[in-house]
């Protein structure tokens, strides 16, 4: 049989089926064109009714450079192959670029790709990032030890009423548009640091030290909603998630000063607190009782008027009948007045002038005759 109709020792056997059996083989049979290869050596191959056929300068070497191209085109091949798909874990996107230039977005899972000619680049889109000011995560955990030596500067700010705050915080953002996110700001990062810093210190420095201290929430609210705002104008593909703020302080070399100020503070309020108290014990009180004396006084004075009227009215009557008969009117007006002196009266007495001692009288109440008395 010719040297030409032989089959290479590789078409007997099974095609690689991965990458790494595929470089294994290459390696194999590198080592085996340097070793001299097997069948068709340099004496030649057998002719026909087995005896030796003559020596062919350079076909030994010409097979083998034959072979190794053929290795390395199904290696150059398989490698081409390979490289057309590409997986996309769960809360990633691929961003696809065609020479340079954006194509399309893959969602998770297996994809293809144009070999040579695609890029992808895999963003994290559901992964939220963090971001600290004033202090760094030491030992994350249960137990979290942070680090604040050294980063005094990013969370020192001034106040409108020219005080200076320490205020440390944490902004946490995710990726909203991968695109965006991979190729419109070089850092993002720093970007997210930079826009968060800035917009806080505005805000803060609009603001008083005490409504500072009081207001986190409102603060965070503001700085949160600036934040994004401005990273939308950058376009930097980022949604803010939270900015929570650890802890909000005056500088350590004033605290002592700074908490006799709140200990007095709380005293003044606590005084206005008991002031205000006894105000809205005492006052309603003594505007009730003023009242009270008001209603009566007027009441007595209507009383008073009342009755002089009706005095006065009832005198000009009588004037009135005393006119008409003086004797008759006189005469009634005796025996009126009487009858509502006598039942008053407890004991009568009658003096005769002649004899000069008292007489016995009738007892008109009790009907009882008094005993005589005799004349001194």
């Amino acid at each position: 049989m010719a040297w030409d109709d032989q089959q290479p020792p590789w078409g007997k056997k099974k095609g690689p089926q991965t990458p790494e059996e595929l470089i294994a083989l290459l390696l194999g049979k590198l080592k085996e064109f340097f070793d001299g290869g097997s069948g068709g050596g340099e004496k030649g191959g057998t002719g026909s009714g087995g005896r030796p056929g003559p020596d062919i300068p350079g076909a030994g070497l010409f097979g083998r450079l034959g072979r190794l191209g053929l290795i390395i085109a199904i290696f150059f091949l398989g490698s081409i192959l390979y490289s057309a798909f590409y997986t996309i874990a769960p809360g990633e996107q691929g961003v696809v670029l065609r020479f340079g230039k954006y194509v399309k977005t893959t969602t998770p899972g297996l994809n293809f790709k144009l070999p040579l000619m695609d890029e992808v680049i895999k963003v994290d889109v559901e992964n939220v990032r963090k971001e600290e000011f004033g202090f760094r995560t030491k030992t994350p955990g249960q137990r979290t030890e942070f680090e604040k030596t050294g980063y005094g500067a990013e969370s020192l700010m001034l106040t409108s009423d020219r005080n200076v705050i320490d205020l440390e915080w944490i902004i946490q953002y995710k990726v909203q548009d991968p695109v965006f996110f991979a190729f419109k700001i070089k850092d993002v990062k720093q970007a997210v640091r930079d826009s968060s810093e800035v917009a806080l210190r505005r805000i803060v420095g609009n603001m008083t030290f005490d409504y500072v201290l009081s207001n986190r929430e409102m603060l965070a609210a503001a700085t949160q909603r600036e934040v994004q705002e401005s990273l939308d104008r950058y376009q930097a593909g980022v949604k803010i998630v939270t900015v929570q703020f650890q802890d909000v302080n005056p500088p350590e070399h004033v605290k002592p000063s700074f908490n006799e100020v709140n200990e007095a503070d709380q005293d003044m309020k606590r005084l206005v607190n008991e002031a205000e108290e006894a105000y809205n014990r005492e006052v309603p009180k003594a505007r009730g009782d003023a009242k009270r004396i008001l209603e009566e006084a007027q009441g007595y004075a209507v009383e008073r008027v009342n009755l002089a009227k009706g005095e006065a009215s009832r005198f000009l009557a009588i004037l009135k009948e005393y006119k008409g008969g003086q004797d008759v009117t006189r005469r009634r007006m005796y025996l009126e007045t009487m009858q509502e002196v006598l039942p008053k009266v407890t004991e009568i007495y009658v003096v005769d002038g002649d004899k000069g001692g008292i007489l016995p009288f009738l007892d008109v109440r009790g009907g009882r005759k008094a005993a005589p008395t005799a004349a001194p």
